[in-house]
């Protein structure tokens, strides 16, 4: 008898794995070791770091966190309340403890902002039975084994505790300035525009209390945005359940509710007919606002700012008194008006993060696997 081959697909799912690469203002390198400890320990992490940057704001760090079994807040110290900013080399330390709960210690360098910022010479002690700080070793400390292709042998980057997450803003390369061996690393940040943080009012072109309001409008859009500017479109369209939103949706619904109020608030009117249909399933977010998908994030970011520039233009051309106003379908005050779209933008900036701890991994596209079958 002949025989007969007949192939068989079968498929099989796994998940991406990808490294990504996402936008981002500060970056970071560091390794990981395991810990196991009965007592109470201290340890050091020491580095040698310089600074070259006209930017004010930037600075460099040592850091070092502690991660622990049960996921409670270790030990962390980023050197946040001590910034690096010299461009001489420098010896920097971080000084921490760990105990019976610790998992792993995970420790580095960080930089925030434009500039060169250089490492070199890690150095890792752990205080031993007697109290002693003894040295750990470090794999490629003084980074004598070059950057290749951005990455650095033996050491992870990103901003990720637990995924390589590159940051598109750093390049990394070695350098030859060292001070310890051959080489040092050097990361360079471009084109990094630093937040203002911790500010209200005083925005130029505004009276007082709508100065005040911009600038908190402009606040929590800002955290919307870095919130989902880096999400797939996998992420931004996934539906949790039937009875949730999708995270693109939810960021055009925050343009939507401010359209409505610009119009009810600056022109003394509803949604007309035409605007209803434009912005009325985002609006309401129910059935038809789930079926808002299909968009990278961009798409409805640039929508939102859109809005928001139109917010921002026609605010400016108010005064305090115009708050005062009292709109009489609500017997709300303008200002009330525009409060509740700020924290309209809070209250679902909350369902937003919600939501994004719980996407799932993207599954890979099913691959078909070939068996033969002979009769």
């Amino acid at each position: 008898m002949k025989k007969l081959i007949i192939p068989l697909l079968f498929f099989v799912a796994s998940y991406a794995q990808t490294q990504k690469t996402v936008s981002s203002d500060w970056t970071s390198i560091n390794q990981t070791i395991d810990i196991k400890t009965s007592v109470k320990k201290k340890f050091r992490v020491i580095a040698l770091v310089k600074v070259e940057t006209n930017e004010p704001k930037a600075w460099a760090g040592v850091w070092a966190r502690v991660d622990t079994k049960n996921d409670e807040d270790g030990f962390f110290d980023n050197m946040r309340d001590r910034p690096i900013k010299s461009n001489e080399w420098q010896s920097y330390r971080v000084e921490g403890t760990i105990d019976q709960n610790s998992k792993s210690l995970n420790f580095g360098g960080l930089c925030l902002y434009d500039g060169k910022f250089y490492f070199d010479k890690f150095e890792l002690f752990i205080e031993n039975d007697r109290g002693v700080f003894e040295p750990v070793n470090i794999l490629n400390s003084s980074f004598e084994t070059p950057v290749k292709n951005e990455e650095i042998p033996k050491w992870t980057q990103g901003i990720s505790n637990d995924a390589v997450v590159k940051v598109k803003e750093y390049k990394i390369s070695s350098d030859k300035s060292s001070v310890d061996g051959k080489s040092c690393i050097v990361i360079e940040g471009r084109g990094i525009k630093p937040r203002l943080e911790a500010r209200i009012g005083n925005v130029e072109g505004a009276s007082p209390k709508i100065a005040d309001m911009i600038s908190m409008l402009e606040d929590l859009k800002s955290r919307v945005e870095r919130t989902v500017k880096n999400m797939s479109q996998y992420e931004i369209d996934y539906l949790h359940d039937a009875e949730a939103n999708r995270i693109g949706a939810l960021v055009m619904h925050l343009a939507a509710a401010e359209k409505y109020y610009q119009v009810f608030t600056f022109e003394n009117r509803e949604f007309n007919e035409e605007e209803k249909k434009m912005w009325g399933a985002a609006l309401d977010l129910d059935q038809a606002g789930r079926e808002i998908k299909g968009h990278d994030i961009q798409y409805y970011l640039d929508i939102y700012n859109e809005v928001r520039a139109k917010t921002i233009s026609e605010l400016k051309k108010r005064d305090d008194a115009w708050f005062t106003e009292v709109q009489t379908r609500y017997d709300w005050t303008n200002q009330y008006c525009w409060f509740h779209v700020m924290e309209h933008q809070s209250s679902h900036l909350g369902q937003i993060l919600f939501l994004k701890k719980r996407i799932p991994p993207q599954p890979e596209p099913l691959k078909p696997i070939k068996q033969e079958i002979k009769n």
